[in-house]
């Protein structure tokens, strides 16, 4: 059979799953009370299937630093792998489009993708192994066939497959595909026994489903292959990225790859399958995997709760007392606090689309924001300063930079860094401090073996992140970039 590659498209802001998910730390690095997250999950299930040495992920250049230290805590087989780094999001569609252009470029057109979304949970690993076998065997036939989830309930939020004509013993050809239904009609397609939930995931050659694309929308091709004729690439022993070119990537349509193709071809399959699966799609959703206690509640964190019944509270850092509430949905973050009626969940995104529109941080970021070298923390802000916690890790460096409005103080609180203060180097310890004064270009490094953890205090007359001139940076960012170091 043809080699197998996964392809793990990480997509999407989860705003659903606001106040944790947001556009800068999404919904696939979301942790779940294993402690870890959906993306990880995804990649151990994706690298464990038989005869994979190379997996693709289609994600943003802005999260990939972070995408890359979760698959390296778990990359036991040292799986290869593959980035196609997007600029921005432009659907399914071109994001099949350039993984399936890649894998025949790179590995043979008759090469297998098989596509996952990054965020979805599957709890039943075996039936998902022998549900991707029975798909290969399609596959290789030509089909592009689809994953069909067996419904457990009349769902309202998900669309459907019907099933039309067998094809062996595992697969069927799709008769139709239907946006998502009323209450009634779901309840129908339950009961009627050929409706599957649409899972969004698929298994397909990768000539296969290119020639489906060029002929249903040539337009997505062609941009997306000139887009890669434009696009950088950096190769590594066990790693290979694309960062697409982002002028040309503009010009791909926005479509999805159900509108582009699915629903207009007729070489579709579906296999049925029973998965444990989830989308995580809301809070309600996330309730449902942790049992109950005999109020009904659910809770992470500390809690003092009195008439307390229904009501899912995580709030990790800080006690929540409760009295007299029922069915509610409670998330405590340290910058922002979400209460919703447990009904009422899917409406959590209304919240994440307002603060987007007002131009409010808490859409975009955490407190606590990861970045190539580390992370910061803001501990405290005010009017003319900012106290931040940084932690950098070993071999890890912030670029050669320069602010023009305000100051910074650094006190080292553990490790060891080795600071650039204008023209002169030099190293701090444990204790130790610098002042860095506006104007003056700086760099800090941690040289050491474990991290450098560091308290940073700005001072001036504008704090903003995109005061920041860039002279040299190991990670490749633009300089312009609108970023913490």
């Amino acid at each position: 059979m043809s080699t197998l590659i996964p392809c793990i498209i990480a997509g999407g802001a989860g705003t659903r799953l606001w106040p944790v998910s947001r556009e800068a730390m999404p919904k696939p690095f979301m942790r779940l009370p294993d402690g870890e997250s959906l993306l990880q999950k995804t990649f151990v299930r994706a690298a464990n299937l038989n005869d994979v040495g190379r997996l693709l992920t289609v994600t943003n250049r802005e999260v990939f630093f972070r995408t890359l230290d979760d698959y390296r805590l778990l990359n036991k087989k040292r799986v290869d792998l593959d980035f196609i780094l997007e600029p921005f999001g432009r659907n399914t569609a071109p994001a099949i489009a350039a993984a399936a252009l890649h894998v025949s470029r790179l590995y043979g057109e008759d090469a297998q993708l098989l596509v996952l979304p990054a965020d979805h949970l599957i709890k039943d690993l075996a039936a998902f192994s022998t549900a991707v076998e029975h798909a290969r065997q399609l596959a290789e036939q030509g089909w592009l066939v689809t994953f069909g989830l067996v419904p457990t309930h009349a769902e309202t939020g998900f669309g459907y497959i019907q099933k039309g004509q067998g094809l062996n013993d595992a697969g069927f050809q799709v008769s139709r595909f239907v946006e998502k239904p009323d209450a009634v009609t779901a309840q129908r397609y339950v009961d009627g026994g050929l409706h599957l939930w649409n899972g969004g995931m698929f298994c397909m050659r990768a000539d296969a489903i290119l020639q489906e694309l060029r002929e249903f929308v040539p337009e997505v091709v062609s941009a997306v292959e000139r887009c890669l004729e434009l696009s950088h690439r950096k190769e590594g022993k066990h790693e290979l990225q694309v960062e697409l070119d982002g002028e040309s990537f503009a010009l791909a349509p926005d479509i999805s790859i159900d509108y582009a193709v699915m629903e207009r071809s007729k070489k579709v399959a579906v296999v049925p399958c029973q998965l444990g699966w989830s989308d995580i799609g809301s809070w309600q959703a996330v309730r449902e995997l942790t049992p109950a206690d005999e109020h009904g509640n659910q809770c992470n964190g500390e809690t003092v709760l009195h008439d307390v019944r229904n009501c899912y509270i995580d709030s990790r850092k800080r006690l929540v007392g409760g009295v007299g509430l029922d069915n509610l949905i409670i998330i405590d973050t340290p910058d922002a606090l979400l209460v919703a009626d447990g009904k009422r969940s899917q409406d959590v995104k209304l919240i994440a689309q307002e603060l987007k529109r007002l131009g409010h941080d808490a859409y975009k970021l955490h407190r606590t924001v990861t970045r190539p070298w580390g992370t910061y923390t803001v501990l405290e802000e005010g009017p003319r300063f900012k106290i931040k916690r940084i932690m950098v890790k070993p071999d890890a460096s912030l670029s050669l930079q320069m602010h023009h409005h305000r100051s910074e103080h650094w006190i080292v609180v553990s490790g060891m860094a080795r600071v650039t203060n204008g023209e002169d180097e030099f190293l701090l310890n444990t204790n130790e401090s610098t002042f860095i004064k506006p104007g003056r270009t700086h760099r800090l490094v941690n040289p050491g073996v474990i991290d450098l953890v560091m308290i940073e205090v700005q001072s001036g007359e504008y704090l903003g992140e995109d005061d920041i001139v860039r002279f040299n940076d190991i990670y490749g960012r633009a300089p312009a970039e609108t970023a913490k170091t």
